[in-house]
């Protein structure tokens, strides 16, 4: 595969320190796509599109918890099911981490501190301790013990390579050429997000990293 240039990167991104972030990622960007087989252009802007979204162009490297009462009500109705009960959770992200993720992904219970622990983090938020777990094996990177790891350039960029590799989202990407593309770069999405959340911002950011790399 061909690393993918400074100048391409910034020419991809939208923020006004373009050049200093470009600058600051594309080592962990070509790294990881290297271990990762994102080996061809199409993979490559895809993956790009999918991670600059995420991370707000390499800015937020975890997941924000900072939810309002209301906000907490309206994502999780069944858990936060007064008014009452979700202030007790209001801006306070670790208190909230460690109900909603206790039980869940490999995490032991709320007491044991693993919501908050092996909360999302990374380009591609990785989440739970399982996740976590699967990472460090695979990549040798034990983010188990330092999950902060994954905070940082190197360990934010590996494991959002290895989660697409791991999820099958280089095959799609191979399809994301042709008279199908618009659709199988939908599907990606959805195996991100869950959902399309963002949808349009994704597809400019393709758009973009396509015409730098130098496929369209």
């Amino acid at each position: 595969m061909s690393d993918i240039t400074k100048a391409q990167l910034q020419a991809i991104l939208t923020t006004a320190d373009a050049e200093a972030r470009a600058a600051q990622w594309i080592d962990p960007i070509n790294s990881c796509m290297k271990a990762c087989d994102i080996s061809t252009p199409l993979r490559q802007a895809a993956f790009l599109a999918q991670v600059l979204l995420e991370s707000s162009e390499f800015h937020q490297l975890q997941e924000s918890l900072a939810y309002s009462a209301e906000r907490l009500r309206a994502v999780w109705p069944q858990r936060f099911t007064s008014d009452e009960i979700a202030a007790a959770y209001s801006h306070q992200p670790e208190k909230l981490a460690n109900n909603v993720y206790a039980n869940r992904m490999g995490n032991g219970p709320e007491a044991s501190g693993d919501g908050w622990a092996y909360r999302g983090r990374g380009l591609i938020q990785l989440t739970g301790r399982q996740n976590y777990a699967s990472f460090s094996k695979a990549m040798g990177i034990d983010a188990v013990k330092d999950p902060d790891l994954l905070q940082q350039p190197t360990g934010a960029a590996m494991s959002a390579a290895w989660f697409w590799q791991a999820h099958g989202l280089n095959e799609l990407a191979d399809k994301t050429s042709g008279a199908d593309a618009d659709e199988n770069f939908r599907l990606l999405t959805q195996r991100i997000n869950g959902g399309t959340n963002g949808l349009p911002q994704r597809r400019s950011y393709w758009q973009r990293a396509l015409t730098a790399l130098g496929v369209r």
